[in-house]
């Protein structure tokens, strides 16, 4: 195996890595990596994992033989030549008011070890929807106003708590409230298409069934109340799949949850506007991106959400992210988990042309929120999926 050339190759994927170290471990190729930071604030990213496991990594993976896939990686705070666990376990000195508040705070976000050095996402593994509670809390508790922008700059405990202790007008501890926030008014407004979803859904529904064999079940499961989807993802047909698959009268009041950078090409953003979609950028105003996201089922309808947020690269269930749970227990709907069996192996992550492949389209009897916690509930939709799938 040539190491040497993995990560040569992994380097020409992408410029926010500054340097890599490729080792063998169990036999396959792991990645240590060290981001280029100053890259990544240029380009105000701040989801940064996600960043490279989708464009570097995953994307080398897509090509490479399967022995010289990378199984795993670690991404690192500091240079790889420096001692990082020296770097990261300092001890912490500080005695400050605002230090105190915020780093409280954030602890009860994360288990991980706080220190000044802390990088918000790599060390203490915050997430999309952390970012936006922590943006309220700051604005709610000290009158400092934050956004993605001058978040990217100042992803370290100390650079944050700098920019707060400078800006700060007041002190006080404000715990945001999810509810209040997802019922805030949105900007933006829900574009019903109608006769474009029953378009769609007439000239979808007898392709896949001639090409794939599509096979849709559980449709009786289907509240008669506004409820979230949320199917498992296994290929760019799966968006298709459901609204071929849900009857005309549910598809024309049911709104779709999709990434702009991959809906909001040339190329798709004109079937996105006229699809009912709601196009999400993972690393700019997520604050109103939620609040936008809430708006159909406030408004009655039901939404797609694909809990897992990437397409699976080897059939296995990805990790599920907890937004659908926090609307759902918020608004009291119930959540319709859905299997996709089959789309994997038509157009798995790669490939250019669908394969002939069966596809199944099973709806799950529907989940109620109420007499759960949110990570209950996020733990008994993948349950479900997963049971389903090791059935298929």
């Amino acid at each position: 195996m040539d190491l040497e050339k993995i990560k040569n190759r992994v380097l020409s994927l992408t410029r926010y890595i500054k340097e890599i170290v490729i080792i063998e471990h169990n036999h396959y190729p792991f990645a240590l990596i060290y981001p280029d930071f100053e890259a990544l604030q240029e380009a105000k990213i701040i989801n940064i994992k996600e960043e490279i496991r989708w464009y570097a990594v995953e994307l080398y993976n897509m090509k490479a033989p399967e022995n010289e896939k990378i199984k795993g990686f670690k991404i690192f705070t500091a240079p790889l030549g420096e001692n990082i666990e020296e770097s990261l376990t300092k001890e912490d000195k500080r005695d400050d008011e605002v230090y105190r508040v915020l780093k409280s705070f954030l602890a009860t976000m994360t288990d991980k070890e706080i220190s000044p050095t802390s990088h918000l996402e790599l060390d203490l593994e915050l997430d999309s929807l952390n970012y936006v509670e922590l943006f309220v809390f700051i604005e709610e508790s000290f009158g400092v106003k934050m956004d993605e922008a001058l978040f990217s700059k100042m992803m370290r405990l100390e650079a944050l708590y700098s920019y707060v202790k400078a800006n700060a007008k007041q002190i006080r501890v404000a715990k945001p409230d999810w509810e209040e926030l997802l019922r805030e008014q949105s900007r933006e407004k829900l574009v019903y298409s109608p006769f474009i979803m029953s378009l769609y859904k007439s000239i979808l529904y007898p392709l896949f069934r001639l090409y794939f064999r599509l096979e849709v079940r559980g449709v009786e499961n289907l509240p008669s109340s506004p409820y979230i989807i949320t199917p498992s993802h296994q290929s760019m047909l799966d968006g298709f799949l459901i609204e071929s698959a849900l009857p005309y009268k549910v598809l024309k009041r049911t709104f779709f949850l999709a990434y702009k950078q991959v809906f909001g090409t040339k190329l798709l953003k004109p079937i996105a506007k006229h699809g009912q979609s709601i196009l999400i950028d993972a690393n700019e105003n997520l604050k109103e991106t939620m609040i936008y996201c809430a708006l159909p089922i406030r408004s009655g309808n039901n939404l797609v959400i694909f809990p897992e947020g990437a397409r699976t690269r080897d059939r296995e269930l990805l990790e599920f992210r907890p937004y659908f749970a926090m609307l759902s227990k918020t608004f009291s709907v119930p959540i319709v988990p859905v299997v996709i069996d089959g789309s994997y192996e038509a157009l798995g992550a790669g490939m250019l042309f669908p394969r002939p492949r069966k596809i199944r389209v099973t709806f799950l009897k529907p989940i109620e929120p109420q007499s759960m916690e949110q990570g209950e509930i996020v733990e008994r939709v993948r349950d479900a999926i997963e049971h389903e799938l090791k059935k298929l």
